[in-house]
């Protein structure tokens, strides 16, 4: 096997887990994940991600209080704008993904307050026993968080990789003020989003469907 086929093998099993075991990841996994994902390029090489993560009672603490906000409601302060909209196959896909999911756990679509409760989820890190904030320097903007994607990509095989099960969140930047106030990350950085991680509860209905993605040819504008 060569090495386009060992990723691909990596990329075909990782997929965003919403149900995780209490059981923590050792430190020292986690450190490899972090390891092998700074090696993503960056605009200039500077590197802009940096990583809040947590363990034991601190994730218990910070999955309370966003769950706490996330009841209360009130409107989303983002660090970065909200997209203005999905339209298109952009809209076709996150439709298909949510229909998947309520399928997945026994939620009708017509079921509002069960659609409500399983968006909440998001808010209590669905279980896991840790959670990476990525943060990038204000000052860079759009494209600091852009550089950040690719960071998030890479933490999620090399967790993959190690048998560690995630799923990024976009969700959490709703709160970006309680963020920063829990975890102590300085004005002058954005909260881009989490990484909620752990091992997954393989038994758990919410891990039981897969998303599907475009081919190569619905991506690719040749130009000659």
């Amino acid at each position: 096997m060569n090495q386009i086929d060992t990723f691909n093998d990596i990329l075909e099993a990782r997929y965003s887990c919403r149900a995780f075991l209490p059981d923590p990841v050792p430190e020292d996994t986690i450190s490899r994940m972090v390891q092998t994902a700074r090696r993503v390029p960056s605009w200039c090489n500077a590197q802009p991600w940096q990583v809040s993560i947590t363990r034991g009672d601190a994730t218990e603490r910070f999955r309370e209080a966003l769950s706490q906000a996330a009841l209360e409601g009130g409107a989303p302060q983002p660090d970065l704008d909200w997209p203005t909209g999905y339209s298109g196959v952009y809209a076709e896909r996150r439709r298909t993904c949510g229909f998947q999911l309520y399928d997945a756990v026994g939620i009708d679509k017509k079921d509002r307050a069960g659609r409500r409760a399983q968006m909440l989820r998001n808010y209590a890190l669905f279980d896991a026993p840790h959670v990476a904030i990525v943060t990038s320097p204000r000052e860079l903007g759009p494209y600091g968080a852009m550089d950040c994607g690719g960071f998030v990509a890479a933490f999620t095989l090399a967790a993959t990789a190690l048998g560690v099960a995630t799923i990024p969140q976009a969700a959490i930047a709703a709160y970006a003020p309680l963020v920063r106030d829990l975890l102590g990350i300085a004005e002058d950085r954005l909260v881009l989003c989490a990484i909620s991680f752990g091992y997954a509860d393989e038994n758990a209905p919410a891990n039981a469907f897969r998303t599907e993605r475009a081919e190569a040819p619905d991506i690719i504008d040749w130009v000659s």
